[in-house]
């Protein structure tokens, strides 16, 4: 595990973006396993502005997205596939039938999340994994106590996680109770993993991650075993 300390949010951003680009220029034909929310928002934004200032080529990258909710609309503005277009798909000029992200609309979901499953396979799996981390420790939506062998799958929201994502919708009634997800498996698969946490609210979790036993009860914790693990962290999720 490798940890680089950066001074605030802002930061935390350019560092991250800092090491995706240079993995992009590594490998013009990357697969990246992307994430969403709030931490990595910033981050796309650099990012991007890092690709076209230097004319970089994305025709070759793939892209898998760990997660999304059941029943939202792609159009929906608390969709990830929203939150996608909107935050980097758009900003650059990789075709956008090289993203993959889950189909929380499909009418066989079982059938939805193992074609996705197919998908990381058939693109000779995760290259470099994006990771944010909830509260409670979940990654992606493994919430406490999903088995380590997961793959991708339907998941049920904790009420943690639903109360968290509330400040995104109109009102808590509004939060999916439900997602897709990669599982724990699926991710640590990942060649390498790029993990941030910002925030006094992240530092649980992210001391669980640095120094905590090994459980399903903190998802996070299997990081640990990842042989390619570098961990990007402000001041503030740090604390004293």
């Amino acid at each position: 595990m490798e940890v680089v300390t950066a001074e605030d949010y802002d930061g935390m951003s350019k560092e991250a973006a800092k090491f995706i680009y240079e993995a992009i220029e590594k490998n013009p034909n990357i697969t990246l396993g992307l994430a969403t929310g709030s931490t990595p928002q910033k981050m796309y934004q650099y990012l991007a502005e890092m690709l076209n200032e230097n004319n970089i080529d994305l025709s070759n990258v793939h892209t898998v997205n760990l997660d999304e909710y059941v029943g939202l609309d792609d159009d929906n503005k608390q969709s990830y596939h929203y939150f996608m277009l909107k935050e980097f798909f758009n900003k650059v000029n990789i075709p956008l039938e090289n993203t993959h992200i889950p189909d929380g609309k499909s009418e066989d979901l079982e059938a939805e999340v193992a074609n996705f499953e197919k998908i990381i396979t058939d693109l000779g799996g995760i290259d470099l994994q994006l990771l944010g981390v909830g509260r409670n420790g979940h990654i992606g939506f493994n919430e406490p106590g999903t088995p380590f062998n997961s793959r991708t799958q339907v998941v049920s929201l904790t009420d943690v996680t639903i109360k968290d994502n509330s400040r995104f919708f109109d009102k808590i009634e509004d939060v999916p109770t439900r997602a897709l997800s990669m599982g724990l498996e699926t991710i640590m698969d990942a060649k390498s993993i790029l993990f941030l946490a910002s925030g006094e609210a992240k530092r649980d979790a992210v001391n669980s991650l640095i120094n905590g036993e090994v459980t399903e009860e903190i998802p996070v914790t299997i990081l640990q075993k990842h042989d390619d693990l570098t961990v990007v962290l402000d001041k503030d999720v740090l604390g004293e």
